[in-house]
């Protein structure tokens, strides 16, 4: 049985096709302003029997696969995550839109979550906007963090108030590389404080886009006291977590 995952978020839409449990396909492209149609797109051509779908646009998707499941973002990356990491007890995801702590019980199944999704403060889109005010590629931005020897603290976590402080501090000739770190560390220490709202147990497993940057994985890592586990593909964990579920369904 072949099965697909599709994960519809608000920076990317991710797909994994799971045949056998082995993973033979996975992509990433940007969501974009018609999702819909990047969901046709990274769709065409791959055969499947079951098709599950997660993130924001799911019930959009749903509407238009009618014979697609759906499940919770929070049921997918908990599926995802205990499935490349056995064992795994707690879940940081930092999305585009929103991020999430999560706790497993020994079966893996969800205890507790907690979740910031009513701004976009220590969220990717967070992470881009500061990395644009500092005219930066997300990857200069990384590479730029990582080289400053210090960082530049930020009093707002605010992403109007933020860039306006960001915009001040340059114009009196603060570095870039310790601003880039700057909002690094205030990501990590918004993410330790909603990981204090549930109970965090090891292994910790780190999933989401902004997963991919090292730098921001062990600063959250630091700030929360414990070792996290990256996945090979943090982004796709809940796009896997949805194919796995559809084919046990």
């Amino acid at each position: 049985m072949r099965s697909a995952g599709i994960d519809i978020g608000s920076r990317a839409v991710k797909l994994v096709l799971v045949d056998d449990g082995r993973v033979v396909h996975s992509a990433v492209e940007d969501t974009g302003s018609d999702p819909l149609a990047v969901c046709h797109g990274i769709l065409d051509g791959r055969g499947y029997d079951s098709i599950t779908g997660t993130g924001y646009g799911r019930h959009l998707f749903k509407e238009h696969w009618p014979d697609a499941l759906v499940i919770s973002e929070i049921k997918a990356v908990a599926i995802g995550a205990t499935s490349l990491i056995p064992g795994c007890r707690t879940i940081v995801d930092i999305g585009g839109q929103d991020s999430k702590a999560v706790a497993l019980d020994a079966a893996g199944k969800v205890r507790k979550f907690a979740m910031n999704d009513r701004c976009a403060a220590g969220t990717g889109q967070f992470l881009e906007m500061m990395a644009t005010v500092l005219a930066y590629t997300r990857e200069e931005f990384v590479a730029a963090a990582c080289r400053a020897s210090c960082a530049q603290k930020l009093s707002s976590m605010c992403s109007v108030f933020a860039q306006s402080e960001i915009v001040s501090l340059i114009a009196r000739g603060a570095s870039k590389e310790e601003m880039a770190m700057g909002v690094l560390q205030s990501i990590a220490s918004r993410t330790a404080a909603l990981t204090g709202g549930v109970p965090v147990e090891e292994p910790v497993v780190f999933t989401g886009g902004c997963a991919r940057n090292p730098c921001l994985a062990s600063l959250i890592s630091e700030a929360m006291k414990h070792p996290l586990r990256v996945p090979e593909s943090p982004q796709t964990v809940a796009a896997l977590g949805c194919a796995l579920h559809g084919r046990r369904t």
